[in-house]
């Protein structure tokens, strides 16, 4: 048996008296890449933000690391090594792309600590190219960059990316795509929601559609050509 980096089991969630999580269960080991699937407002955001617990109330069981977390705070959980990329990026527009890779504080250790400035450049030329540029005046692909690699100098070895590739040019997406590879290979464990099926494809050990606020069906990467019409109805393709 592999072991666990998030269980998730029956997990309910509200924001306000709005219900849009209804028994959310799976699971990723410890090194798998697995995308959450499925159409807007399927809940797939709404996962990822009540694990780091940013939505109001929530229910059920949330382990990471084997750690059960449904009732820490959410500074707390980020201190379990859980690295999030917003959709909505975050950047600091007043400061400099390196003044933003140095501003976050250290949360997990799992892996040795965060990834050196040194690290980051090899792995986003770009953004060593820039480092002295304003936030404001990198492109969105730069940004998205600088967001994923913000999240990496702090040290979580669990990262939780939303929407990545969105409106990115290919040759970026393409960055992106040799990025999770090399992290998986260093040993990250990540959870991606993705709207780019050809994006998350051929990265992801498995896929969960989600559907309604409940997981619906669980593909292996192996099992995607079989599954196809299964997910072009799920998915309206």
């Amino acid at each position: 048996m592999m072991a666990a980096a998030l269980e998730v089991s029956n997990l309910h969630a509200w924001y306000g008296e709005s219900h849009v999580l209804h028994g959310i269960t799976f699971n990723v080991n410890k090194g798998e890449v697995v995308t959450l699937l499925g159409r807007n407002g399927a809940g797939r955001t709404s996962t990822l933000r009540a694990i780091l617990g940013l939505t109001g109330s929530r229910k059920g069981s949330i382990r990471i690391q084997g750690t059960e977390s449904i009732d820490l705070p959410t500074y707390r959980i980020a201190h379990l090594g859980i690295g999030y990329c917003p959709e909505e990026r975050g950047i600091f527009a007043g400061l400099s792309c390196e003044e933003n890779l140095l501003l976050p504080p250290v949360v997990g250790d799992t892996l040795g600590g965060g990834m050196s400035l040194s690290e980051i450049y090899d792995m986003f030329p770009n953004l060593e190219e820039r480092k002295h540029s304003p936030g404001t005046r990198l492109s969105g692909g730069e940004q998205q960059m600088l967001a994923v690699a913000r999240i990496l100098r702090t040290g979580a070895n669990l990262l939780l990316l939303d929407e990545i590739s969105e409106g990115l040019a290919p040759v970026i997406v393409q960055a992106l795509a040799r990025m999770i590879s090399t992290l998986k290979a260093k040993g990250y464990t990540i959870i991606m929601v993705e709207q780019n099926f050809h994006f998350a494809a051929p990265l992801a050990d498995r896929f969960y559609v989600v559907e309604h606020g409940q997981i619906v069906e669980e593909i292996a990467s192996a099992d995607l050509a079989s599954k196809q019409d299964t997910l072009n109805t799920l998915l309206g393709v």
